[in-house]
């Protein structure tokens, strides 16, 4: 009956199916490699949902919040955590790859590197510059702002809609009554999709498995240790002292957070667990409006773990390639590197997209030296996407306690410091979340 009750578990389910992806990847490659689409088919789905609950959470956590004062406040906190998390990150990265020396004594000739593996990185999809970056985030109808699935034009008219009701309360009680409405619905739909997560999770380890093999390792099995390291030790050194400041055990969290992790390790993006940590995070006690806000922001502008990729896979390249960086050179490459590192998706790849954009204005280190990670860039997108996705949901509750807008009681029994049970017990009421 135990055995049962465990095996209806969605995190036992995605780590028997990743086990089992894995088995499948490995003894029958060929197989493997033609699974790719149940994880494509899962991520598309998800990411069907993301934009519509996202501008349903982020209007109705405006109106909950009420005072521009408080919103304003809210995002200055947030924006300035996520850049002081992301100097953090590119810090700890480099400090890594001058203690690791990954690259030291490969001596690889940059000129006779396949440049023709990093056509479809190098078309840089975000623009450059601030200026332009901020264009970006206006689209071009309102409707518009849900076609191509990106977060932060839906943000930006979230907060135009917001705004609004807010400044018209009578007129905007009804609509959002419809908004929280869709959004429940929204949530069910989720649930439903979220079964289909183990069999995501199989075809994305029989792919990658199967496609890749412990063979594309090779060489570079060091930079792949040097930067599994490096995120343990952000975890571990940045991330888990701050949650003991702010009264609540790190590791207590990722148990909470399991499911979404292990979804998250299997597909290598965090974008699938976007709209289950919104629900989550409220659960914990969180305020909405503050979830709202900061956790899609977070998807764009605090990936930390691709931060630590980039001052690694840069210094691993220059190593590599026996190209010596000066003090000033370091110091501008981290200055253009706290710039490429917002606004990618957390998907997998796009660790290599801010790698080429970010050596396309570094003229000391060759991009053709990105072609030594192409490889191997799969196997790191997990570390990637782990990182960002627990700092941010770290993020989301640091601000959440500076605006006095969470609920620490609540806090404490959801991860199991007082409710009966543990972690597991805590887990039910995000079935009905968003709640607060």
């Amino acid at each position: 009956m135990r055995l049962v009750r465990l095996l209806r578990m969605l995190y036992v389910q995605v780590v028997l199916a990743m086990v089992l992806g894995m088995a499948v990847g490995h003894f029958l490659p060929q197989a493997g490699t033609l699974l790719k689409p149940l994880s494509d088919g899962f991520v598309g789905l998800v990411r069907m949902m993301i934009t519509p609950i996202v501008f349903c959470t982020i209007v109705s956590g405006i109106t909950s919040l009420a005072s521009g004062k408080a919103i304003g406040r809210t995002i200055v906190q947030a924006l300035a955590l996520f850049y002081l998390l992301t100097a953090a990150a590119l810090a700890l990265g480099l400090i890594s790859a001058f203690v690791l020396r990954p690259g030291e004594g490969m001596h690889i000739d940059a000129g006779h590197l396949d440049v023709s593996v990093l056509a479809q990185y190098a078309k840089d999809p975000h623009p450059r510059g601030v200026v332009a970056f901020a264009l970006s985030l206006i689209p071009e109808t309102v409707l518009g702002a849900f076609d191509k699935g990106e977060v932060l034009p839906v943000l930006l008219l979230s907060l135009l809609f917001g705004f609004s009701l807010n400044c018209h309360p009578k007129v905007g009680k009804p609509v959002l009554a419809l908004i929280d409405g869709i959004a429940q619905t929204l949530f069910r739909i989720l649930a439903m999709i979220m079964r289909l997560a183990p069999l995501g999770a199989f075809g994305a380890m029989a792919f990658t498995v199967g496609r890749f093999g412990i063979r594309s390792v090779g060489s570079l099995g060091m930079l792949m240790v040097s930067f599994y390291v490096a995120c343990a030790l952000f975890i571990a050194l940045i991330l888990a002292p701050l949650a003991r400041l702010h009264g609540f055990a790190l590791w207590r969290l990722l148990r909470y957070m399991r499911e979404e992790l292990l979804i998250v390790l299997a597909t290598s993006s965090t974008e699938p667990v976007l709209p289950r940590l919104i629900a989550k995070l409220e659960a914990l006690g969180c305020d909405k409006g503050v979830v709202g806000l900061v956790l899609p922001a977070g998807y764009s502008f605090n990936l930390d773990g691709t931060a630590i990729y980039l001052t690694l896979a840069s210094m691993f390249i220059a190593q590599a390639c026996d190209v010596p960086l000066s003090a000033p050179q370091i110091a501008t490459m981290l200055a253009v590197m706290l710039l490429t590192s917002k606004g990618a998706a957390g998907v997998s790849g796009s660790g290599l997209v801010a790698l080429v954009a970010t050596l396309t204005v570094i003229p000391d280190l060759p991009v053709a030296g990105v072609a030594l990670l192409v490889g191997i860039d799969r196997f790191m997108s997990e570390a990637r996407a782990l990182t960002s996705v627990i700092s941010n949901a770290c993020a989301v509750i640091f601000v959440s306690m500076w605006e006095g807008s969470c609920d620490r009681t609540r806090l404490a029994w959801m991860l199991g410091a007082g409710a009966p049970g543990g972690a597991e017990g805590a887990e039910e009421p995000v079935q009905n979340a968003p709640r607060r």
